[in-house]
């Protein structure tokens, strides 16, 4: 089951999206499906039509893994 995650990029705004399973210590390249904003937009440095991207560990400062429950209360304090 997909989790979902909040990434922090070096000097970009953090984003939401999906990974299949957590990271191993081994890995160099973090794979993200469908990356938006918190707010639900598209990721304004990607292309409109991208839906997995493959982001390399030297660019992401870290990431935060939230619950299912936690998400809705993200994306429903934002649309209200």
């Amino acid at each position: 089951m997909p989790e979902t995650i909040i990434v922090h990029i070096s000097n970009e705004e953090p984003f939401l999206a999906e990974i299949d399973e957590l990271p191993g210590p081994r890995d160099t390249v973090l794979i993200l499906s469908n990356p938006r904003r918190r707010d639900g937009r598209e990721v304004t440095f990607l292309s409109e039509l991208v839906t997995t991207v493959a982001w390399p560990w030297s660019r992401i400062n870290f990431i935060e893994i939230i619950s299912s429950q936690q998400e809705e209360e993200i994306i429903s304090s934002i649309r209200e």
